[in-house]
């Protein structure tokens, strides 16, 4: 890092900075950001690359080149002996380039900065002799089946002795498959490292109980194969890393592997690196568009890893309104598919359910928890239920004759979570999103409601999901629904409006009081 003063700078000065950048990576030349976290009139880069070197170039990101010249430049290489060769100067320019501003619900950065890549893909070289760099799939397929840290390790034999036991006088099919899937994934604890490759061999991770996510993932293939299914591994990037350019192939951009094993007509992908993840679902970090498949034999191929469940939650509340102004009840949240996950880990986070129910305490305002019993938190094929015995303290402050209660206190969209004006990449929530909360309430003839809420019914274009919320008061009796349902795992930028509008309702929405008086 190099660090310099400027002394009298003014506003409204302009900087020019020149610099001289020594880059000794040649396979990945220098790349180029044009876009940055502030707003730019103008970005221009200029690439002076020998003849004898061939590259790829990749530009990402929505802004488009106002400029893109190249001009050849004689003799500007010169590396000894006499030798000599041509240069091209590529010219790239953006001008008006917005600022990126990151949001919620997108992957990686780096698949929408504008920017410009460069990856080699051919040397000539000047005796003549001419290295292809970059390589075809079939190429690719071919090293991965025979790498020592990928091909060779699915078929290594290291779980022979225990497939008869696991399997026992299982005689189903899929039932067989998950007992294999079952005990690998309860045998290991993944370390910190993702990777497409086994880290420390099967053989050695099985002794050790641990390894990266090769490790566990290319043994479940193993385990499979020696149970008489057919499997495959399929390569993935995470949402954490940039999506795999589809040019051309290259293997880095690839840091994940998960399994695919086909039973009777149905394939199911599998990962048992998280104690959490149910058969047939892969973790949210794996849903980043798509992976590819490498067969036993043939050539390998592309396949979408979309999500087979959804986020979805549904929470009912059966209370009444006591003469002391407090509402006391029942709550029962019931939590499938990506929900159940995220909710398993955060209650399994705690030491136990206790510091679970303090912690719940402290977060609900006015809520005080007596009773609470969690069901199926180790059971991943069935809803994972949380039942709460409540009372709910109503009274305002400042009036004893007033009282309130926000039934989204379990949860809340605080604020709009698209707050930009434009977004130019998409939407990205993982999966679809899918809960619903009603609430039963019975109030005492003392007390009247002071307004009833308006209901909203909002839809998005062509089926891309909705928003509803109804409040009913029969007699002593009101009954509150509120449904979202977003349909699409992921929006294009053309829809990012439409969603923005629908959340606008949701928290106006989920900020909305019931106010009860009581008569005189």
């Amino acid at each position: 890092m190099v660090k310099f003063t400027l002394p009298n700078i003014q506003v409204g000065s302009i900087i020019e900075v020149r610099y001289t950048l020594e880059w000794p990576f040649i396979f990945n030349f220098k790349p180029w950001e044009f876009q940055a976290d502030i707003p730019k009139v103008r970005s221009e880069y200029w690439a002076k690359i020998p003849g004898n070197y061939h590259y790829n170039m990749t530009l990402r990101g929505t802004t488009k080149l106002e400029k893109h010249d190249s001009e050849i430049l004689k003799d500007c290489f010169t590396p000894g002996g006499g030798q000599k060769a041509d240069c091209a100067l590529y010219k790239f320019v953006m001008t008006n380039i917005p600022a990126f501003v990151e949001e919620d619900y997108m992957t990686a950065k780096s698949n929408f900065l504008s920017a410009i890549n460069f990856e080699l893909k051919e040397v000539h070289y000047f005796d003549g002799r001419k290295v292809k760099l970059t390589k075809e799939w079939k190429d690719v397929d071919l090293e991965l089946r025979n790498d020592t840290k990928f091909g060779t390790q699915l078929r290594k034999d290291t779980f022979r002795e225990y497939i008869p036991a696991i399997l026992a006088s299982e005689t189903d099919s899929l039932k067989r498959a998950r007992k294999v899937f079952d005990f690998i994934k309860g045998w290991y604890k993944r370390n910190d490292s993702y990777g497409k490759y086994s880290e420390l061999g099967i053989k050695k991770a099985f002794e050790a109980k641990t390894g990266n996510v090769g490790d566990i993932n290319l043994s479940l293939i193993a385990a499979l194969n020696l149970a008489g299914f057919k499997t495959e591994p399929v390569i993935l990037s995470t949402r954490d890393n940039s999506t795999p350019v589809n040019i051309q192939p290259v293997i880095s951009d690839f840091n994940y592997v998960v399994v695919r094993v086909k039973i009777g007509s149905k394939s199911y992908l599998l990962d048992a690196t998280d104690p959490f993840v149910s058969f047939g679902m892969v973790p949210m970090r794996c849903l980043n568009g798509r992976g590819r498949v490498l067969p036993e034999k043939g050539l390998s191929y592309e396949l979408d890893i979309v999500p087979t469940e959804k986020i979805k939650q549904f929470t009912f509340m059966d209370l009444t309104l006591q003469t002391d102004g407090s509402f006391k009840g029942k709550v029962v949240n019931s939590s499938t598919g990506y929900d159940a996950l995220q909710e398993r880990k955060r209650i399994t986070s705690y030491n136990n359910h206790e510091e679970y129910i303090e912690e719940l305490d402290e977060k609900w305002n006015k809520i005080k928890i007596s009773k609470y019993q969690i069901i199926n938190l180790d059971t991943l094929d069935k809803a994972l239920s949380q039942h709460f015995e409540v009372e709910i303290e109503g009274f305002d402050n400042l009036n004893k004759n007033k009282l309130f209660l926000n039934p989204f206190f379990m949860e809340n969209w605080e604020k709009n979570p698209f707050s930009s004006k434009e977004r130019s990449y998409p939407v990205d929530l993982s999966a679809p999103i899918e809960t619903q909360l009603t609430l039963n309430l019975q109030y005492p003839a003392e007390f009247e409601l002071a307004n009833l809420p308006a209901p909203v019914v909002l839809a998005l274009p062509n089926g891309g999901g909705k928003f509803m919320f109804s409040v009913q008061n029969l007699g002593n009796k009101l009954i509150l629904n509120s449904i979202i349902s977003l349909s699409k795992p992921v929006y294009s930028s053309d829809e990012y409006r439409y969603l923005q509008q629908l959340f606008s309702r949701i928290v106006q929405s989920y900020q909305t009081n019931l106010v009860f008086n009581k008569k005189a």
